[in-house]
């Protein structure tokens, strides 16, 4: 299912026109995310792939993130993916709240490509054994991307904006509902 992200009100971004996001659940425990940034891509700041690697504040610079919880819950996933390939996980208890590395997490399966006028990355994520999301339930996903231009300037883009400054925590921005598997 394809999902628009917005770009934040406050934000304003020259080289991209719009980003789509597909979202499938193949299989209980198992999430594919296609983000597509559509736009003149020489004006993004895009570091080349490296190894696949688990790197902290992947954020500050073009990144794209999932966010997921189950429907009832208020513990939460942060997921991190990089074009350089690399990525991060964090688990968290609540809002903001009980921040952890989420060593339980394997490594997703990252693939990117670029053209003139498109940018796609591509994560699939093995999620069967993180005990915040049960296989048996709804999950909430908050997509989000930052994109940084070759100027320095960066954007933020999202399912859905909270009012004022950008957060992806948010529970405003949990705005997909997967159903169970």
């Amino acid at each position: 299912m394809r999902q628009a992200l917005k770009l934040h009100p406050d934000s304003r971004c020259i080289a991209v026109s719009h980003i789509d996001v597909d979202v499938a659940r193949p299989r209980a425990g198992n999430l594919v995310l296609s983000y597509c940034v559509t736009g003149e891509m020489t004006g993004l700041h895009v570091p080349p792939a490296t190894a696949p690697t688990r790197t902290d504040a992947l954020w500050q610079h073009t990144c794209f993130e999932a966010f997921i919880r189950a429907s009832s819950g208020a513990a939460y996933y942060e997921f991190n993916f990089a074009p350089s390939t690399q990525w991060a996980a964090y688990r968290f208890s609540g809002y903001r709240e009980g921040m952890a590395v989420a060593d339980e997490v394997p490594a997703p399966d990252i693939a990117v490509h670029s053209t003139a006028e498109n940018y796609t990355l591509h994560a699939a994520l093995d999620l069967d054994r993180l005990p915040f999301l049960p296989d048996d339930a709804a999950w909430r996903l908050g997509l989000s991307a930052v994109i940084e231009e070759t100027s320095g300037d960066k954007s933020y883009w999202a399912l859905a904006h909270p009012p004022g400054k950008a957060d992806f925590h948010h529970s405003d921005c949990f705005a997909h509902e997967l159903p169970a598997a």
